[in-house]
């Protein structure tokens, strides 16, 4: 479902919508050239919506134009009346940035990925069938492709999270993460990353399922374990 989103006065059918309408505006500048009354108002109401609006405004806004980023893309500059200058992201300000929670939770899947990964090779290799195998949802075949593993509830992946840093008493603000050719986040203290590899190991109960298929049923979460159920060997 599309979320409206609302900069100003401007609505905007979706996020997608309001990244083409400031997108629009920033290609129709050449590098250099100052926005005129209008594109100055849309993108001041767009720099009203970050956390940080009065460091960015500073001393005073003269100017918006439009300035030579960073691998030589096109990028809003933001200047002061004492002539300092800064870029300005319009696709940062649109993109809600993801919680601290959200970050770590994305570090603790890809610190389990190889885990998962071997799960879902070992149901294909153990239950193949004409190149198929059953989604434990629907019973249908369906190819390697089509099937992602999903953790059932109650312990769905933000609950396993959610409880570990509960355990580990971590302060969000603390974790350190880095990226790796420019792939996921990953956490930085590999001390961390086992504890948590261990701690899904053992509350994580799997199904092999349809990518698509919704499993967030609210009878679900009082489903006894099975022999269906998969575990992280």
């Amino acid at each position: 479902m599309k979320t409206p989103i609302k900069i100003g006065e401007s609505k905007f059918p979706s996020k997608k919508a309001a990244l083409e309408f400031y997108k629009e505006i920033l290609n129709s500048y050449e590098i250099g050239e100052t926005l005129n009354t209008s594109d100055f108002d849309n993108l001041f109401c767009l720099l009203k919506i970050h956390s940080r609006k009065k460091e960015k405004i500073g001393c005073g806004i003269d100017h918006f134009c439009i300035g030579l980023a960073k691998f030589n893309t096109k990028s809003f500059e933001l200047v002061r009346t004492d002539e300092t200058s800064e870029f300005i992201s319009y696709t940062k300000r649109i993109n809600k940035p993801k919680n601290k929670f959200a970050n770590f939770r994305a570090a603790c899947r890809q610190a389990i990925q190889a885990d998962l990964i071997n799960v879902k090779q070992n149901y294909f290799r153990d239950h193949y069938k004409n190149g198929k195998v059953k989604c434990q949802e629907t019973g249908k075949f369906l190819t390697y492709e089509e099937l992602s593993v999903d953790h059932r509830q109650p312990n769905t992946f933000s609950v396993i999270v959610d409880r570990f840093i509960e355990i580990k008493k971590l302060d969000l603000e603390k974790i350190e993460y880095l990226q790796i050719n420019g792939g996921p986040n990953e956490l930085v203290k590999q001390k961390l990353k086992t504890e948590f590899r261990n701690y899904h190991k053992e509350k994580a109960i799997l199904r092999i399922v349809k990518r698509e298929l919704n499993l967030s049923k609210a009878h679900q979460a009082r489903i006894e374990k099975t022999k269906m159920d998969l575990t992280i060997e």
